[in-house]
């Protein structure tokens, strides 16, 4: 998910230049794809396991999940190559028309706004793992035994690096940074996969409760079903993929396919051991955040920690950026309209007043988000939108124009109506667990 902005930044200019020819081969197109999946969605795995009711069950949604995930990817393919268009949104702008593509920008800034949210939680629930670690090993002491201090709290401390480093960082024009941490959301990931694989065979014993709360009845498929927002905000990267695509030297739908294919076998595979071993490592008692999971002063998961952390920090100004983009577009259009001319500096105005709201209102809602599984879950409903709802919308309107058999003609649009209906069951799930998650609270 981290390098989903990354890769979109510059593949998207590179796909716009007409002078630079597509170069992008097919193990760069898998390596990026999977890059764009990996990432912060990792931490989650091993809670979705558990509120999934067990691995077999959690394996089984993932593998029907993934049908439909890599029917996304195909699909937005093969809109691109209709379209000729180079970037999500304006593909279904051209394939579905004006309003859908409004709808698109909307959903896509609320999705980038939430995820760095999501990235301001993590980071928040790094810092007070690693000022508990620094308490117990400065003065040897438990956990329980520390004191508070208004300048140990780690929303003091989130606060701080909002201000002196990330602000600094989102405020530019361009974030050239992004050339500097392209694979520091992979090797987080890839690192946390194989420390808590290791930590579960490293244990003496094995005493996890992992029999499901619900192993029977509506509350069981209601379980069932809750994972979903978090394995769509773990494997997703369609937004990314057009742009990719477009870069490709091998543009074959056939060819896209197989990248798809293998792309989210990989990640699968990852998210798979990652969630399997983490479950069973702490059963019912695992966190919404594995690393919460672990002791403070587990060095192993110090490093991940620190991975993690300065992955996110650095790249939360890319995503910050491509959401102030589609905000300050639409601003300098509609100043445009009613002046006539939009000056260098009202544009520098609108950018560093725009980027201290983002940074401000996502700093307070990450402040007083008790619990990461709130924010995947209002993630994973918007996400839907990108995986099923407008894919599946690409492919029914792509099918009233293109001339293909009655027969393959009918099958398609199907498949669409039913991506489609299912991308709207679960952003209505999801939305509906949020706001009983926001009455409960209250």
């Amino acid at each position: 998910m981290e390098e989903l902005a990354r890769e979109s930044i510059s593949l998207i200019a590179r796909s716009a230049s007409h002078n630079e020819p597509p170069r992008l081969g097919s193990f760069g197109a898998v390596f990026i794809l999977l890059k764009s999946s990996l990432g912060a969605g990792l931490l989650n795995f091993p809670w979705a396991f558990q509120k999934a009711g067990g691995v077999t069950t959690a394996i089984s949604v993932e593998l029907v999940s993934l049908v439909f995930l890599i029917s996304g990817l195909v699909i937005l393919g093969y809109a691109s190559s209709v379209s000729r268009q180079t970037t999500y949104q304006d593909v279904v702008r051209e394939v579905c028309g004006r309003a859908v593509g409004q709808l698109c920008e909307v959903c896509f800034c609320f999705n980038v706004f939430m995820i760095c949210v999501a990235f301001l939680v993590v980071v928040q629930d790094q810092l007070e793992k690693l000022c508990v670690s620094l308490y117990e090993t400065v003065t040897g002491s438990m956990e329980e035994e520390m004191p508070y201090h208004w300048y140990t709290d780690q929303r003091f401390a989130l606060f701080i690096i909002c201000l002196v480093i990330i602000l600094p960082l989102s405020v530019s024009k361009e974030i050239g940074i992004q050339k500097y941490t392209s694979v520091l959301g992979t090797l987080a990931a890839t690192y946390l996969c194989v420390a808590v694989i290791v930590k579960y065979f490293l244990m003496d014993d094995h005493t996890a409760v992992i029999t499901p709360e619900h192993s029977q009845g509506v509350s069981s498929w209601a379980s069932m079903f809750s994972v979903v927002p978090t394995i769509c905000f773990g494997f997703q990267c369609h937004e990314a993929c057009i742009a990719i695509y477009s870069s490709m030297e091998n543009q074959k739908i056939s060819h896209w396919v197989l990248i798809s294919v293998i792309s989210m076998f990989f990640c699968l595979l990852i998210y798979t051991l990652t969630g399997v071993y983490g479950f069973m490592t702490f059963g019912r008692d695992v966190a919404s955040d594995i690393l919460m999971s672990y002791p403070g002063n587990d060095v192993t998961m110090i490093i991940s920690r620190l991975l993690f952390g300065v992955s996110i920090i650095t790249l939360y100004p890319i995503i910050l950026l491509l959401g102030r983009t589609v905000i300050l577009n639409l601003i300098l259009r509609v100043q445009r309209h009613h002046r006539g001319i939009v000056t260098h500096s009202f544009e520098n105005r609108c950018r560093v007043l725009l980027t201290i709201i983002w940074i401000g209102v996502t700093l307070l809602v990450a402040m007083f988000v008790p619990d990461m599984a709130e924010v995947i879950s209002v993630i994973g409903g918007i996400c839907a939108f990108f995986i099923f709802i407008f894919p599946g919308l690409c492919l029914v309107f792509t099918m009233q124009t293109e001339s293909v058999s009655p027969k393959l003609k009918l099958m398609l649009t199907v498949w669409g109506v039913i991506t489609i209906v299912v991308g709207t069951f679960i952003f209505g799930q999801s939305t509906t667990i949020a706001i009983m998650e926001l009455f409960h609270k209250f």
